[in-house]
C-alpha cells in the first residue's frame, strides 16, 4: 500500500512540475531574447557536473534498494568492499552526493545573484529560480528522507520488510527527483545552446 500511495503522490508532484515547466515555456516564448541572454549567465560546466553527481546518486540509491531487498542493512566486509555494502552505506553515499548537488546549486545561485540575476530581476530570473528552487526543495526533502531511513535501519533491532519498504519508497522519490532534474537541465541549460 505504501508503494501505491507513493506512486499516486508522485503523480501529483509530476503535475506540479508540469505547471512549472508551463510557466517557464510561457515566459520564454513571450521574451525569447531575455531568456537567451539569461542563459549565457548560467554555469553549464558546474550544472553538468552536479547533474552527473545527482544521476549517479540514483544509481547508488538503487544499490541501497538491492541491499534492503536482501535484508542487509549494514556492510558485511571492509569499507572499501563495495559489493558487501548494506543499505545504510549506499544511502549515506546517496545522501552525500545529493548534498553536493545542493551545494553546487546554492553556489550557482550565489554567483548569479552577484551578477545581478535574481528572482525579481526579470522573467528569466523568476522562471529560473522558481523551477530550480522548487526542485532544490524537493532534493532537500529527499535528503531528509534518506536520514530517516538510515536512522530507522540503524536503530532497528531487526531489519524487517517494513524497513525495506521504507527504503524502496524513498528510492522512488529520489529517482523521480532525478528525472525531473534531467528534464530541467535539458530545458534550462541545454535547449538554449541548440536554438
Amino acid at each position: 500500500m505504501v508503494s501505491v500511495g507513493t506512486m499516486v503522490w508522485l503523480t501529483s508532484e509530476l503535475m506540479f512540475f508540469a505547471g512549472l515547466f508551463a510557466i517557464y515555456f510561457t515566459l520564454r516564448s513571450a521574451q525569447p531574447e531575455m531568456f537567451a541572454e539569461g542563459a549565457t549567465q548560467l554555469d553549464i560546466p558546474l550544472a553538468t557536473t552536479i547533474t552527473i553527481i545527482l544521476v549517479a546518486s540514483s544509481v547508488t540509491a538503487q544499490f541501497g534498494v538491492f541491499a534492503a531487498e536482501r535484508h542487509q542493512p549494514r556492510r558485511t566486509g571492509g569499507l572499501l568492499q563495495l559489493k558487501n555494502w548494506g543499505m545504510i552505506e549506499w544511502y549515506i553515499l546517496s545522501f552525500l552526493m545529493g548534498s553536493v548537488f545542493i551545494a553546487g546549486q546554492t553556489y550557482e545561485f550565489a554567483v548569479l545573484v552577484s551578477h545581478g540575476v535574481a528572482v525579481q530581476t526579470n522573467a528569466f530570473g523568476s522562471a529560473f529560480y522558481i523551477t530550480t528552487g522548487f526542485h532544490g526543495l524537493h532534493v532537500l526533502g529527499g535528503l531528509v528522507a534518506f536520514c530517516y531511513v538510515i536512522a530507522r535501519a540503524y536503530f532497528s533491532v531487526k531489519f524487517t520488510h517494513r524497513e525495506a519498504s521504507a527504503a524502496v519508497v524513498v528510492s522512488y522519490y529520489w529517482h523521480f527527483v532525478d528525472v525531473v532534474w534531467i528534464a530541467l537541465f535539458g530545458i534550462i541549460y541545454i535547449l538554449p545552446l541548440l536554438v
